[in-house]
């Protein structure tokens, strides 16, 4: 083989100096001893010429192959990567508006042509369709790679987005699956150095003449330089040659339109109050994740990028000027951005002087006066944290005093347990997954497979089992609760980011006694573990981990999951606030802000351990020991009434499935919940009471007869009377009740009897609210009635209202027994009245059916009521409204009194005439009181008001002259009203 020199003399492709000159030269550098560096392996590497003995065209086809195809990307997983957001479409649908979509339709229609590779250069044309009416548009597309990376691109198109155009797309994708027909050249330097002087000047000449008018300038300044002999450019060896591709020493990466980056975050980040301004900065952190999982150094770069934009967001300057917090969406959005930085940081495939330089970056973005703050206190002067008095949800005899992790991993703004758990998992997922485990990453299509790798150095051990351990070690950490709401809910969100991580993991038996060996040191963990003994008042409860081991250790260690999950039920924060059994001051606020305004998250932590007592409730059916385990851990441990009625309704559901017979025992434990519901709330009446109320009726009548019976008999301390006589006497009674109970004639009157003698001790203790429905209930016992109407007549002397009085009148006159009827009407009577103005009195229906009522009844009805009716109303337009009705037909044609009386009572007869003085008196007394402070737009009202006047004094035999004194009198009392009394004058003389 001859020596380099000796090839380069006969026009042989240039040498490694002469080649790293062009690859230095391209990208700036400017310094002759950067561009003489350039060893054998480059050439190895890029092309592997010390292979070659001849120049290019005498090389066989398969070693050209080798050599010209080796450096382009290989893959169209990189490509795709580069040509969307991490946008996944629903299964089984493609998105046309991503580029890479668009790109691999464009290949498949054939409108890619005239593909050429110049060395480490790729170009061609991409015809793209054009729109109705439109022609067809064609783009010229430049491709440059290196080392198995697209490096650069050029596109016709100007379309600026963040990745790559369809056309490059398209181009990158006709280069991977038809390499074959790509046409090849040689680097455009090997091919110069096949010409003689002639044919090189010819080449120049002919390339100024077709571009003369972009080139001609650099063409003219580049012959000057190389004229002068003592130039820079005579002094390099070689020349710069773009295809050549780059020095085996350079860095290089994948194209990243740098400047596009910026402008997209910023423009995201100003609209950041909108839904898709979000999730389109997610799927951005998506991509530097992808990039990070393939190694890319883009991640590291387009992290920079983003986060440079957002410290320049201006809102943290304004947030910070007015002392505000940042809005939900913003914090989530910076938490994202440290954990990629987590990521980044602790990447094991990082140099050490990156990983320095990304260090320095970080302080001295930490310096900067808006870079925000992680909300909560991870100090160690936090709250003082006591232990549950019962331990006295003991530690003095252990000589502990305080918590001893005050600031947890899991919900730690530095996620360590999730970044190693992700970790981790990503080690044993299978090569074909492709699907992110990072959440936010998209529909998932089908779930993630993982599977068992060894850790080397350490037989039998496996980095899933490891997975598993460490979510586990951080779940079941005893620690406080951060302060501040954004942390506790950050807090709320890893437990179940990490939890969906395990749920993913298929568990196989070596994982089961991973968990197995978990479970049992975290009950043994004193101090250290949330499933210890001994728990703090300000400790996070273990409820969300606690449902998630008994569920995977139920079917292969029950014992061990019960007990895991019984010694998790606690909330020690509620449990130094009330005694055993004790109801808060408001039973069915489930959050009690009042009493622990710190705990924000109060109100999601008991509803996570009421669905952790409902999983044990629904696994432990048929099995009455774990049953009534777990209904003491429910007694004990929650305090809330609304979700213990869920956990209620939860067991009878489970109890009674449709195509089964029901479960007693856990019937029994659902009603047990019920009746503690009911005397928890015994005393607070809300919205949910009706409910709670109907649903223990329909659980009592599930488990049988002596259930419903009990629940009347010892109803004083469950219900008020109003919901024992309403609710539960009548729904235990109906008709649907009765035939699901299928009881005998016996059997159904002694629960009838029941639902009697409760109906009446609530009417003794509420008679205005149960005095009807027990009469109600009782119509078909004739004893039972005659004790309630008895307990009507007593009440009405004791201050039963009038309202009340004529509801149970007009019962009784529904049911047959008018003279009950007039018998408390006139009780009610006795008790109201009606001034002079209240036309629209709200009984003055009632009392209208009250005098029809008497006078249907007869004359000496009519006549009793008389006087009450005059005692207790005032009205004028009421007591002749009354006079008039009693004066249009005989009295006594009802039922009991048909007949008596052969025609009407006249007005100015008894007893109908006291009923006439009352209302000539009481229009007397009316209108003096009205003209006192009569305005003049009332003047028409009262006109009228004496014309109904007129009408009631003319029912009296001398009414036309009791009248006309009644208006002499108001002449000469008002005569100062001129204008009113001119219209009284033109009206009645």
């Amino acid at each position: 083989m001859d020596p380099p020199a000796a090839k380069r003399s006969r026009g042989c492709p240039a040498g490694p100096e002469e080649r790293n000159a062009g690859a230095g030269a391209v990208r700036g550098r400017g310094r002759p001893e950067a561009l003489l560096d350039l060893s054998a392996k480059r050439v190895a590497e890029n092309w592997a010429f010390e292979q070659v003995e001849e120049r290019f065209s005498r090389v066989p086809e398969p070693v050209q192959k080798r050599i010209v195809f080796w450096s382009f990307p290989r893959s169209e997983r990189e490509i795709c990567m580069y040509s969307s957001l991490g946008y996944q479409p629903p299964e089984g649908e493609h998105d046309t508006r991503v580029p890479f979509t668009r790109g691999l339709h464009l290949l498949q229609s054939g409108a890619v042509d005239r593909v050429l590779q110049v060395g480490f250069h790729l170009s061609g044309n991409v015809r793209e369709p054009g729109g109705p009416g439109e022609p067809e548009r064609l783009y010229h597309v430049s491709i440059s790679f290196d080392r198995c990376k697209i490096t650069s691109v050029t596109c016709g198109c100007d379309n600026r987005d963040l990745f790559y155009c369809a056309h490059v797309v398209a181009l990158s994708l006709h280069r991977i699956r038809h390499a074959h027909q790509v046409e090849l050249r040689l680097p455009i330097s090997e091919t110069l150095s096949q010409m003689n002087r002639d044919q090189l000047q010819k080449f120049v000449q002919y390339l100024i003449s077709a571009h003369h008018t972009e080139v001609l300038p650099t063409a003219q300044r580049l012959a000057d330089e190389i004229l002068l002999l003592g130039s820079e450019i005579n002094l390099v060896h070689g020349a710069p040659d773009p295809t050549a591709g780059a020095g085996i020493e350079d860095a290089n990466c994948w194209h990243l339109d740098e400047e596009q980056i910026q402008e997209q975050v910023k423009q995201l980040l100003s609209n950041g109050g909108y839904y898709g301004a979000s999730q389109q900065l997610r799927s951005m952190f998506c991509k530097v994740r992808e990039m990070l999982r393939m190694r890319d150094s883009n991640g590291a770069r387009m992290l920079i990028l983003m986060t440079e934009q957002f410290l320049q967001d201006p809102r943290l300057a304004l947030w910070r000027q007015q002392g505000a917090g940042m809005t939900d969406k913003c914090r989530q959005l910076w938490d994202e951005l440290g954990a990629l930085w987590v990521c980044v940081i602790l990447s094991p495939h990082c140099r050490p002087e990156e990983r320095t330089s990304w260090l320095q970056l970080l302080s001295k973005w930490d310096k900067l006066d808006v870079c925000p703050l992680e909300e909560g206190n991870y100090s160690f002067d936090g709250p003082s944290l006591q232990p549950t008095a019962a331990l006295i949800p003991e530690l003095l005899q252990k000589g502990s005093t305080c918590i001893t992790n005050m600031e947890g991993w899991v919900g730690h703004p530095l996620d360590p347990i999730g970044c190693l758990c992700r970790a981790l998992l990503e080690a044993c997922r299978l090569e074909e997954e492709t699907l992110a485990i990072y959440p936010d990453s998209g529909p998932e299509k089908r779930k993630v497979a993982y599977q068992h790798v060894p850790v080397p150095g350490s037989p039998g051990e496996s980095y899933l089992a490891m997975a598993l351990e460490v979510a586990l070690l951080g779940l079941g950490q005893q620690r406080a609760l951060p302060e501040g709401l954004y942390a506790q809910d950050k807090v709320v969100r890893n437990e179940e980011q990490l939890l969906a991580l395990l749920e993913e993991v298929e568990l196989d038996e070596r994982l089961v006694q991973v968990l197995r060996k978990q479970a049992g040191q975290l009950l043994e963990g004193g101090p250290f573990s949330g499933f210890g003994e001994v728990l703090f008042r300000e400790s996070v409860p273990m409820h969300t981990c606690a449902r998630y081991l008994f569920t995977a250790l139920l079917p292969h260690d029950p014992d061990l999951a019960y007990r895991l999950a019984l010694r998790a039920m606690r909330l020690p924060v509620l449990e130094t606030a009330f005694a055993a059994g004790e109801p808060p001051s408001n039973p069915l606020d489930s959050i009690m802000s009042n009493r622990f305004p710190r705990w924000f998250i109060l109100g999601h932590l008991e509803t996570r351990q009421c669905e952790l007592a409902s999983a044990m409730l629904t696994a432990a059916k048929g099995d009455p020991k774990w049953l009534h385990a777990v209904l003491g851990s429910i007694q004990q441990n929650i305090h809330s009434p609304a979700l213990l009625f869920k956990l209620a309704q939860d067991a009878c559901k489970t109890a009674t499935p449709a195509s089964a017979p029901p479960d007693t025992t856990l019937l029994g434990i659902a009603l047990e919940l019920g009746l503690q519901v009911m005397r928890m709330t015994l005393n607070t009446m809300t919205w949910r009471r009706r409910e709670m109320v109907r649903w223990l009726v329909s659980c009592a009548t599930e488990i049988g007869p002596q259930a419903l019976m009990n629940i009347m008999q010892n109803w004083y301390s469950l219900f008020t009377p109003v919901e024992a006589a309403t609710i539960v006497a009548v729904t235990g009674t109906t008709h649907a009740t009765l035939l699901r109970l299928q009881l005998d004639a016996a059997r159904r009157e002694e629960l009838w009897a029941c639902a009697r003698t409760l109906a009446l001790q609530c009417a003794m203790k509420d008679p205005q609210n149960c005095a009807l429905p027990a009469l109600t209930l009782c119509e078909k016992n004739q004893a039972a009635f005659e004790a309630a109407y008895q307990i009507v007549l007593d009440a009405a002397a004791g201050g039963l209202g009038h309202a009340h009085l004529f509801t149970v009148a007009r019962y009784m006159e529904h049911r047959g027994l008018p003279l009950r009827a007039y018998k408390l009407a006139t009780l009610a009577l006795a008790q109201l009245s009606i001034a002079f103005n209240q036309d629209s009195h709200p009984a003055v229906n009632d009392v209208l059916w009250a005098c029809s009522l008497s006078h249907s009844l007869g004359r000496h009805e009519l006549s009793a009521i008389v006087p009450l009716i005059i005692r207790s109303i005032h009205c004028a337009p009421m007591l002749s409204d009354i006079l008039r009705r009693w004066t249009l037909s005989a009295p006594g044609l009802g039922p009991l009194g048909a007949r008596r009386a052969a025609k009407p009572l006249g007005a100015d007869r008894a007893p109908l005439c006291q009923l006439l003085d009352a209302a000539v008196a009481a229009y007397i007394t009316t209108s003096h009181s009205r003209l006192t402070h009569i305005s003049p737009r009332h003047y028409s009202d009262f006109i009228e008001f004496l014309g109904k006047a007129r009408e009631t004094f003319l029912l009296a035999p001398d009414g036309h002259l009791q009248f006309a004194q009644f208006l002499e009198n108001l002449k000469q009392t008002y005569k100062g009203k001129k204008k009113l009394m001119l219209l009284v004058r033109e009206r009645f003389g």
